[in-house]
């Protein structure tokens, strides 16, 4: 099953050029296993979440079917996941981003706080900041790495 849903999970994301692609998918992977591990969390949750969590980023896939979790959805029901998983896998995707935790939305789960923070770890050191440059120039991204005209916004609000 957890081959199946990989290869379905690349097929989305091998042509991505903005830093989500299945490196990237690995290394959240990896990491929320070794996390999970450690906490003694449900391994299968954590496994199915890391390896969809970006299948309907809506930088991706476009924000109606961010908003429905298209490929999440279809993904699971194409790989008979039970339903009662469904909802928790689900539900940490649809809890779970930068974007969201900047407005204080976050999983409320183990299983889903362990994937958000790999996730997030993946964004730091070298790994991050080639994501960052990858996404600036991608076709997705606006071109600009630095601007030395541009001034930081110490404002800046969610």
């Amino acid at each position: 099953m957890l081959d199946e849903m990989e290869r379905m999970v690349f097929e989305i994301l091998n042509n991505d050029n903005s830093g989500h692609g299945m490196d990237h998918i690995l290394r959240v992977k990896d990491l929320s296993l070794r996390f999970a591990k450690a906490e003694d969390a449900n391994r299968e949750i954590v496994e199915i979440a890391s390896l969809l969590h970006d299948v309907d980023d809506y930088k991706i896939v476009g924000i109606e079917n961010a908003k429905s979790l298209t490929h999440a959805k279809r993904i699971l029901n194409k790989v008979n996941v039970s339903e009662n998983i469904q909802i928790q896998i689900l539900n940490i995707i649809q809890n779970m981003s930068y974007s969201k935790s900047l407005k204080g939305i976050r999983p409320t789960t183990l299983e889903g706080k362990i994937v958000s923070d790999a996730d997030m770890c993946d964004a730091l050191g070298a790994h991050g900041i080639i994501r960052s440059i990858v996404y600036a120039v991608s076709d997705k991204g606006n071109g600009i790495i630095f601007d030395n005209n541009i001034y930081p916004n110490m404002d800046i609000t969610a």
